[in-house]
Parts: C-alpha cells; sequence; structure tokens
C-alpha cells in the first residue's frame, strides 16, 4: 500500500488522465455490447422439460409448445364472415415469418378451443423452428410489428421474453435518474461539503460503466442474462459508494492529524484501503456461490457481482486516491464553515459520540438486549415459513404489457386455455405393437387426478411420439404441478420425458434445491475464511454467519408479507400473484451475506484496530462503532437507495430483488450492527478472540491488522 501510494501522489494526473480514457471506452463500447445479453436462462440444461423439449424439436422441426400466442378481436363473430377473415388474415401474416414453423388456428387443426366464450375472439397459437431462445424473442418482435395495422395483441412465452427485455432497459434509465440526485443530497448531508458529496457519485457512474464493459465482454465469451445488469447497476453504485465514504472518511482524519501528502494517502490505503480489498474479495466470493446453479439467469448473477465487486475495489483503490492527492484538503471545499466545524467535531468524538453512548448502553444490559433483538428478527421472519414460489411468466409483467393481456384474457374468457399442455415426449418405433402400448398408456394418464383432457397419441417422428396432457388447472398452480409428477409416476412402455410450463417449474424447482446447499455451504464458507483471516476469531466469523442468517429471515418474512399477501400494491405499483420469485431468496441469500460481511469487515476492522492498540474489548467495541456507525448506516441509507430504486421496476421480480436488497442492509446496517454486534460483543468477552492454537499460529502468518502500519498477528 505504501507504494502505490507513492505512485499515485507522484503520478495523480497520468491514473486520472487513464481513468477518462478507460470511461470512455466504457461508454462507447460497453454500453451496445449489453444489448446483446439473454432474456432467457431460467431453466436447467439438464432437466427431464428439456430433454423433453429437444426430443419433439428434433422429431418435429418446431417447438412443442406454441411461443407466440396471436389473439385476435375483431370486434364481431370469429366463425363467419369478417370475424373470420381477421383471423385467416392474421395467420396467413404469421406464416411469412422466416422463424414460424407451425400455425394453429380454431380452423385448422386448433377446434372451438381457440373461441372466446362469447365467439369475439379467437387466438392463434404459432410454433417456432428449433431456434434460440434470442431469436424467438426477436421473431415475437416481429410478428407483433407485422400484425400493428391488424385487430391482434401478441402474447406467449416469446413475447414476454421479449417484453421483459425492453422493459428492463426502460426501468435502468428510470432507477438512474431516479437514484443519483438522491444519492448526492444524501452524500452532501454526509460530508457536509460539495466536493466531497460529488465523489461517491462519480466513482459510482464510472464502476457502472466499467461493469457494463465488462459484462458485455464477457457475454461474447459466454451467454450472460439481461437481468444481471440491474444487479450490476445497484450495486456498482452500492459498492462505489461504500468504498468511496470509507476511503474519504478515512483520508479526512488523516489529513486532520497528519496534514495533506503521502503520509496521510499512505495511512489512508494501508487502513481503509486494506478494508476495502478485503470486502471487495468477500463480496465478490459470496456473489460467486450463485455460479454453482446452472441456470445462466442466476449463473449471470454471480458473473456480473464478482466483476462489478472487483471493479469497484480497482476505482476505490486507484482513481479515488488519485483524486484525493490533488485535492488534498480542497477535499473539503464548498462547505459552509458550520458544516465543516461539525464534520470536524464528529471525527474528534471518540468517547462523547451518539455511536459511543449507544454501544455503551447497549453492553450495560447485554443479554437482555440480545435477546430482544433475536426474538423481533424472528418473528419478523415467521411469514418466510409459508413462502410460497412462482417464476417468470407474463404475471411479472405490468398489465399494460401487451403479453400480460393476453394471458389474463385467455384465463378469463375462453372455456379452455390449451394453450399450454403437458406433453410428453415417448421415444419408441412406430408400429402396430407400439401404438397399442401407447394408446394404453395415454388411457391411464386420463384418469389422473386433475385431468381435463388427453390427446390420442400422434407420430411427432422418426422413433417418436407425443401425447398432450391437459389439466384443469394450468400455469404454475400446485394442482399442475401435482399433475407432472402423477404424469412422471406413471409407468411408460417405451423412454418418456415430461415436458411444458408446469413440467418446467416443477424441475426449476428439483434443480435449485438439488444446488442450494452446494451454494451455501460456499457462501457460508467464504464468509467465516474471509473474517478469520481479518480477525484471527473464529467465534467472530460464526457469529456473523448467525446474524446474517438473522437479516436473511426477516427479510424474506417482510417480503412475503408484502408480495406474497399482496400488502402496499398501489405504493408499489404491482399486482401479486401469491407467491415470491423461486430465484428470490437465493438471489437475497448471496446479496445479503456478502453486504453483510462488507459491514461487518468495515465495523470488525475499527473494532480490531482499537483492540490491538491496547484497549479492552467493551471499549474497543465502542471506539468502534462510533468511528464507523455514522459511515456505515451512510453506506447503508445510499445503497439503500441505489438498489432500492429497483422498487421503480415494472417487472415484479426485479421489484422484489430492489425491495428485499434495500430491507436486508438496512436491517444489517441497523439492528444488527448497532443492538446485537455490541451486545454479544459484551457477552462473549475475551471469547470473542478465541481460536484454536493451530489456527493462532496460521493467522499470525496469513492475517492482518488495520493498525497504521504493516499486518500484525490478531491478539487471541
Amino acid at each position: 500500500m505504501n507504494s502505490l501510494a507513492n505512485l499515485l501522489t507522484r503520478r495523480p494526473w497520468r491514473v486520472i488522465a487513464i481513468a477518462v480514457a478507460f470511461l470512455a471506452v466504457a461508454v462507447l463500447i460497453g454500453g451496445p455490447l449489453t444489448g446483446n445479453l439473454s432474456s432467457a436462462g431460467f431453466e436447467d440444461p439438464s432437466a427431464e422439460f428439456v430433454a423433453a423439449r429437444d426430443t419433439i424439436r428434433h422429431a418435429s422441426g418446431v417447438n412443442p409448445n406454441p411461443g407466440v400466442i396471436a389473439l385476435v378481436s375483431p370486434g364481431s363473430d370469429v366463425r363467419t364472415g369478417e370475424g373470420r377473415q381477421a383471423v385467416e388474415t392474421a395467420a396467413a401474416t404469421i406464416r411469412k415469418d422466416p422463424d414460424v414453423g407451425q400455425v394453429v388456428t380454431a380452423f385448422d387443426g386448433g377446434g372451438a378451443t381457440l373461441i372466446s366464450t362469447d365467439g369475439t375472439q379467437s387466438y392463434i397459437a404459432v410454433f417456432m423452428k428449433p431456434i434460440s431462445d434470442d431469436a424467438a424473442g426477436d421473431a415475437a418482435k416481429r410478428i407483433r410489428e407485422s400484425l400493428e395495422s391488424q385487430p391482434v395483441k401478441v402474447g406467449g412465452a416469446d413475447a414476454v421474453g421479449d417484453e421483459v427485455g425492453t422493459i428492463i432497459g426502460e426501468d435502468l434509465a428510470k432507477a438512474e435518474s431516479f437514484a443519483f440526485p438522491i444519492i448526492f443530497l444524501l452524500s452532501l448531508w454526509v460530508f457536509r461539503g460539495v466536493i466531497a458529496a460529488l465523489l461517491p457519485s462519480l466513482m459510482g457512474g464510472l464502476v457502472i460503466f466499467g461493469s457494463f464493459l465488462a459484462i458485455g465482454l464477457t457475454n461474447e465469451a459466454m451467454t450472460l442474462s439481461i437481468y444481471a445488469l440491474n444487479l450490476a447497476i445497484g450495486l456498482s453504485l452500492g459498492l462505489a459508494i461504500d468504498y468511496s465514504l470509507l476511503i474519504i472518511s478515512r483520508y479526512r482524519e488523516e489529513i486532520a492529524a497528519r496534514g495533506p501528502g503521502r503520509d496521510a494517502l499512505a495511512a489512508t490505503l494501508r487502513t481503509a484501503g486494506k478494508s476495502v480489498l478485503f470486502s471487495a474479495v468477500t463480496v465478490a466470493a459470496a456473489l460467486a456461490g450463485l455460479m454453482v446453479f446452472p441456470q445462466r439467469f442466476l449463473f449471470s448473477m454471480g458473473i456480473a457481482g464478482v466483476l462489478v465487486a472487483l471493479i469497484a475495489a480497482a476505482i476505490a483503490l486507484l482513481v479515488l486516491p488519485a483524486v484525493l492527492a490533488l485535492l488534498g484538503t480542497r477535499i473539503n471545499s464548498l462547505a459552509p464553515k458550520s458544516w465543516r466545524r461539525r464534520s470536524e467535531h464528529a471525527d474528534e468524538q471518540l468517547t462523547s459520540g451518539f455511536w459511543y453512548r449507544l454501544s455503551n448502553a447497549v453492553m450495560r444490559r447485554p443479554g437482555p438486549v440480545a435477546a430482544v433483538t433475536a426474538i423481533a428478527l424472528i418473528v419478523v421472519a415467521l411469514p418466510a415459513f409459508g413462502i410460497k414460489f412462482t417464476s417468470v411468466d407474463a404475471s411479472v409483467l405490468p398489465t399494460s404489457a401487451t403479453a400480460r393481456q393476453v394471458s389474463d384474457t385467455l384465463s378469463a374468457e375462453f372455456p379452455e386455455d390449451r394453450s399450454q399442455p403437458d406433453y410428453i415426449a415417448i421415444t419408441a418405433p412406430d408400429t402396430p405393437q407400439a401404438k397399442a402400448a401407447i394408446g394404453d398408456y395415454a388411457q391411464r394418464l386420463s384418469a389422473l387426478p386433475n385431468v381435463a383432457g388427453v390427446t390420442p397419441p400422434a407420430v411427432a417422428g422418426p422413433n417418436t411420439w407425443r401425447i398432450d396432457v391437459y389439466g384443469v388447472e394450468n400455469g404454475l398452480t400446485d394442482p399442475a404441478q401435482d399433475l407432472v409428477r402423477d404424469i412422471r409416476a406413471t409407468p411408460a412402455p417405451y423412454p418418456a420425458d415430461v415436458g411444458g410450463l408446469a413440467a418446467s417449474f416443477v424441475d426449476q424447482k428439483a434443480s435449485l434445491g438439488a444446488h442450494l446447499p452446494y451454494a451455501i455451504l460456499l457462501i457460508a464458507a467464504v464468509t467465516i475464511v474471509a473474517l478469520f483471516i481479518m480477525t484471527g476469531s473464529v467465534v467472530l466469523p460464526v457469529k456473523a454467519v448467525i446474524m446474517n442468517l438473522l437479516t436473511l429471515g426477516s427479510t424474506l418474512g417482510i417480503l412475503v408479507w408484502v408480495f406474497q399477501d399482496g400488502r402496499l400494491e398501489g405504493l408499489l405499483n404491482y399486482d401479486s400473484v401469491g407467491a415470491l420469485d423461486l430465484t428470490q431468496p437465493i438471489l437475497l441469500g448471496a446479496m445479503a451475506f456478502g453486504l453483510s460481511t462488507d459491514y461487518a469487515v468495515f465495523l470488525l476492522s475499527r473494532i480490531k484496530e482499537a483492540h490491538d492498540g491496547g484497549l479492552d474489548t467493551k471499549e474497543s467495541v465502542a471506539v468502534g462503532l462510533q468511528r464507523t456507525g455514522r459511515i456505515v448506516t451512510a453506506a447503508a441509507l445510499l445503497f439503500a437507495v441505489a438498489i432500492g430504486a429497483f422498487a421503480t421496476s415494472q417487472i415484479t421480480l426485479i421489484k422484489e430483488l430492489g425491495v428485499g436488497t434495500a430491507l436486508a442492509v438496512l436491517i444489517d446496517a441497523t439492528i444488527i450492527r448497532a443492538l446485537l454486534v455490541p451486545s454479544l460483543m459484551a457477552m462473549f468477552g475475551k471469547w470473542n478472540w478465541w481460536a484454536p492454537r493451530p489456527l493462532r499460529r496460521l493467522h499470525k502468518r496469513i492475517g492482518f491488522s488495520e493498525s497504521d502500519g504493516d499486518a500484525t498477528p490478531a491478539q487471541a
């Protein structure tokens, strides 16, 4: 860190020039590259429904389920005259698209179930050729544009993917415009100076565009999900702000004690700089836990999280110190004298400030405070035990989206929604014996509970048969999922795979459940190892994991209370579907563990610095909390604004992620850090720093202290 401080002090303009050039490249190249991200990626390639889909695709030359549903509403009876002509005209238009493999209408293979109850509407089922999900989304967009002059609305799975991608792009711009002004105003309140307040937002913008460039380039080598952009922008702002707050606040302390120049910058990098580096590696490792999942959606979130954390650290340790080296005492410029005096006074209040008094008050009665706080968090978490799940379909879209309107109309105004059956791909020869055996199998399927109808077995292609099973309830409902399980439990005469929308959801849940223990183990292990390296204790890391679980549980409890139970729909502008997106607990778990460890690093580094300096545990906690309480709370508030801006998203699952992450950060930075940490530290006393002798010896070699100097062994 001393060498880095020397370099940045000698050549700050060169570093800043490189940063400006990097920003220009990132803006010009990174933005366009992110337009290539995929809107798909929610499936496990090894899942049974994928095998069923691919079998039908290869045998028939078309996808097994319609990707586009064209709802024709001519305003007259579609069975005769102009109404029927409108359906035929729309079908003829759709057939012209080169990626369309099959078009089914009520008058060409579909029957009366494709006509609404009142006879004034009919839908056209469009089956795509075996193309990629992104190509299917492009085809859906072309079909929608070709039908603009006709009384037709376009929906279906492929249209949903296209509309989701478009809306996310719009939401990103809206979230940025919403977050930046508030972040600046809050930074102004924290730093009490215009120059210091501008730096976190400037660093945030640099990290955002740098992350876009990194994600765009990575996408050229491996397909990433467009949903990763939401995580990238929120996490970029949040970490840039966190690290800027930590570096700037420490630098202001150092120039007050040493004066501006190399010594102040070197001391800042040796202390706060180490914490930033440590935090970034920890956050990156925690979010890398998402990469154990085969779903490209979660894998992309993991990749994005790693890239953002590392880029944020690089900007905080290279660009920001170069700016500080140039500014010197001017970091406090454009601040009224009263603000400046208040800021300097706050830095001096080591044993008399609010956070010092609060921590001592908590530590006078640590048992009751810890018990009441933990019980309160557990009570808030109780609704999470009733959590229900859903996945991405038309219901995640706002009611203004065409694909959502088509889905709602099919559910409400058609006698049966036969657009998404469970289908069975059977590998068997085209012989009389096979036909008889498969026919008997179809008869047994028709006797299952929740079955509304079963189609006769049909040859889909060479050595491939297909049976469609229509449920009494469709979509992702519990009866629809039970039907999939019942079909799979029914013995088939030949190898058979079950596919369809409900089957994909059943397989998604099974896949996430199978991989979740590995992700939990990785994230928990990373948290424990990282905090051990920093503190030399095995007690503090275990306590941190337990507190992270309390944060996550209470956050999920609130999300269930709000989104699943349908509260605050008007305020948050959403329609509850009675469930949370299946990936939310996983995403929130990774984010909560990473960010909670981030704040734990900030606090524990100062506590350990005081402890290494000779203070006892209680006094170390009080001084550490006084030094970091204001900064951590401000960082959490700013991060909550940055990621909470996604509460304005029109996509429900993105709204859930924004609200959930903001809640987790605020709960952790206030209730956990202000009440549970000091109370538990007081209860454990000297045992906070305990580690087995072999681990103490190991820490002497690999650990570090954030004292004003090089690494020193931790005190046991």
